[in-house]
């Protein structure tokens, strides 16, 4: 598909074409990334035999607390590892399923 730029003057008025240029069609992003029952069968297998990460671990222990702070410190330690707030918030509740398993078990 043909688009054409527009040259960038200050009111939209002033805008004139200039060149065509080619818009590309981008694959959609999928919103969830869902695991398949074989891959999370993987992944439970390996996080049970190797257990969690170093930071895992310590946001299991922020997470057993259980106040505001240590939810909201517990969700900044996380995306300072992942890099995403989404993929933090997706793992906090992760981990948070973890620590009621364990609270339920014992």
């Amino acid at each position: 598909m043909m688009c054409v730029a527009e040259s960038k003057k200050k009111s939209r008025a002033d805008r004139v074409p200039t060149f065509m240029v080619t818009k590309r069609d981008y694959k959609k992003a999928p919103v969830e990334l869902k695991r398949s029952a074989s891959q999370k069968l993987v992944h439970d297998v390996i996080t049970e035999i190797a257990g969690f990460a170093p930071y895992e671990k310590r946001v299991i222990e922020l997470l057993k607390v259980g106040t505001a702070a240590t939810q909201k410190r517990a969700l900044k330690v996380l995306k300072k590892r992942l890099g995403s707030h989404t993929a933090a918030k997706c793992k906090r509740d992760n981990l948070a399923e973890v620590v009621a398993a364990q609270k339920h078990h014992h």
